[in-house]
């Protein structure tokens, strides 16, 4: 939508920095691969504070949400790329939160079994790939253009 030389330094660093709340929620889907492959860990190691922080508080990221819609996304002040990007990295994360709840479901019904870690890993690896692929346009002062989710965050944000 917009190319790299139109957006400031700093709507860049806060477009790419919201991308970190998905991240963090698809950490406990990554128990599995990340018992397989350990090095991966290495992608939440710098973050390993905030993390802590985030898991630490029972309503963290419900009140990250309220603040980052109300105080971010409703804020016309505050640019449309920020604005978008912070919509559109709840949203993931909302994603994230429903598909957790059916995997939930899952695992009390079936047990652990071969379907429910490649479901797990499925779900791990889709929002790293996401979220690094956000963070990388954000970076480049591009709008994240993800199907669905980016047409729900578009139609949520008046220009």
């Amino acid at each position: 939508m917009t190319s790299s030389g139109t957006t400031e330094g700093r709507d860049k660093f806060f477009g790419a920095l919201v991308y970190l709340l998905p991240l963090f929620d698809a950490l406990p889907y990554g128990q599995f691969i990340l018992n397989q492959f350990p090095w991966l860990g290495i992608i939440y190691l710098p973050f390993t504070p905030l993390i802590t922080f985030y898991y630490q508080f029972p309503f963290a990221s419900f009140i990250i949400f309220l603040v980052l819609f109300m105080a971010v996304v409703r804020n016309p002040k505050i640019s449309h790329f920020i604005r978008f990007n912070a919509l559109q990295a709840i949203l993931i994360g909302i994603l994230i939160s429903l598909i957790g709840l059916l995997l939930n479901v899952l695992v009390k019904g079936t047990g652990e079994n071969f379907l429910v870690e490649v479901l797990f890993n499925l779900v791990f690896l889709g929002s790293l790939a996401t979220s690094f692929y956000a963070i990388a346009q954000s970076i480049l002062g591009r709008y994240a253009e993800l199907p669905t989710i980016s047409e729900a965050a578009n139609s949520q944000l008046p220009w």
